[in-house]
């Protein structure tokens, strides 16, 4: 840094010219915390340094990414102590963004210290890390190998019952307050075609589409965020108003991709372009078929290029398989005596194994699934599910996960064998094949 660039030269009426702040504003920040500090000509008035000028830039930017005025002031001196010049730093990483990926210690250093901070339910140094992040690495890079990375990394630490479902909670709740600030601190968009981006109904996990409205939105889209549990009445309702050249839709779980295929074919009918992605697309790569859309694939890195392209070529959406007449059949039989078959396993489980309040929530789930799996036309997809449960239950240290499940099913087999007719047999082999 130059020592021109410390010598007190512009007034008050340039630097909000050049950085967009109200005078109020910049008294404001100087009495609170110090910066910017000008100098004072002989008859009282403020003049301001290039540095001065450049420091308030900077602390304008990290406003812009959704942190706190303070927080941006803390990091800025946190990074002067460690002999780092946050100007500098700010430039290599907004002129070599691919640096961040190849310097692996940097990213993952900062993501151990906001991991470990959410783990601790120390907001304030979760937001510092993440504000460090921020002033070091590209916008992309903090949301997929921290927040992204991260979160993923606590949920398997949950899994394997090494965190509380309330420390993943936490962390999550952080990462999504943080995603909505962004959302909010971008700029208005440039072009005129709207998207919408949206979860099916049942579907509460909203990282994932937040991200994507995050990284759209930078690149100039008019993106119509409608957020979780989005029902297909209400969906249709909000295209006809909003008139989207494109619909995305997340779904993160078999139920949410079950809600997700009446959904893909009501916008088919209108005419409306749709694209989707999400976990269970990932961890079971058949049902792809199974939805009438373009899937946007297996990572966010490139969606911004890839909704371009669709809505630019505006390529035929590919027709998704149907469920057999069998299948057909029997997910409406279910759907009508599902009621009937978890009142007979309530009525006839031993609740020494599964507390009453555990075996209703149990029969919820796996009743979505199966009707889920019979719309998308394969029971095959729960099996992955009932592995992950399998695994759940070993790891919180329920010694015999697998008798536990076996019995589940069996009583589960008698109530369907029970309670539902011929138009049962699907589900009937299904069941008599886990059991």
């Amino acid at each position: 840094m130059s020592s021109n660039n410390q010598v007190p030269t512009f007034n008050m009426k340039v630097v909000v010219q050049e950085t967009g702040l109200k005078p109020d504003t910049l008294r404001a920040w100087e009495r609170r915390y110090g910066v910017p500090n000008p100098q004072r000509t002989p008859g009282g008035h403020r003049l301001y340094s290039q540095h001065e000028i450049d420091l308030l830039k900077w602390l304008v930017a990290r406003q812009d990414e959704g942190m706190s005025i303070s927080h941006a002031v803390d990091l800025w001196q946190q990074l002067e102590k460690e002999g780092q010049d946050p100007l500098q730093t700010e430039e290599t990483a907004v002129a070599e963004p691919t640096f961040v990926f190849t310097n692996g210690a940097r990213v993952d250093d900062l993501r151990r210290d906001w991991i470990e901070a959410s783990m601790a339910y120390d907001e304030h140094n979760a937001k510092f890390a993440l504000a460090r992040a921020f002033a070091l690495l590209p916008l992309e890079t903090v949301c997929f190998k921290i927040l992204q990375q991260g979160l993923n990394e606590i949920g398997q630490a949950w899994y394997e019952g090494r965190v509380s479902v309330q420390q993943e909670h936490f962390a999550s709740g952080l990462a999504l307050r943080q995603l909505e600030a962004l959302l909010a601190a971008l700029p208005s968009p440039i072009r005129s075609e709207r998207l919408i981006v949206a979860c099916p109904a049942t579907e509460q996990h909203t990282f994932s589409p937040l991200l994507i409205s995050v990284l759209l939105r930078r690149k100039g889209w008019d993106v119509v965020y409608l957020g979780a549990n989005v029902p297909l009445d209400r969906m249709e309702q909000s295209v006809r108003q909003i008139d989207p050249v494109l619909v995305i839709m997340s779904a993160q779980t078999l139920t949410a991709a079950g809600n997700l295929l009446p959904m893909a074919q009501t916008l088919q009918s209108l005419g409306v372009p749709f694209a989707f992605g999400g976990a269970v697309f990932n961890q079971l790569p058949q049902l792809v078929d199974a939805i009438p859309g373009h899937f946007l694939g297996q990572s966010l890195a490139n969606i911004s290029q890839a909704v371009e392209t669709l809505v630019q070529t505006k390529p035929a959406i590919t027709q998704a398989a149907q469920p057999s007449k069998e299948y057909q059949a029997a997910y409406a039989h279910f759907v009508e005596r599902r009621s009937a078959i978890e009142a007979h396993i309530h009525a006839n489980a031993s609740h020494a194994e599964l507390p009453s309040s555990l075996l209703t929530n149990t029969n919820f789930e796996f009743g979505n699934d199966i009707e889920a799996a019979l719309h998308l036309g394969s029971l095959e997809l729960i099996n992955i599910n009932l592995d992950w449960v399998k695994g759940l239950l070993n790891n919180f240290n329920i010694y015999t996960p697998q008798t536990i499940l076996t019995n589940y099913l069996r009583q589960y087999h008698q109530a369907v064998k029970v309670v539902m007719d011929e138009r049962a047999a699907p589900i009937l082999n299904w069941l008599a094949q886990l059991t």
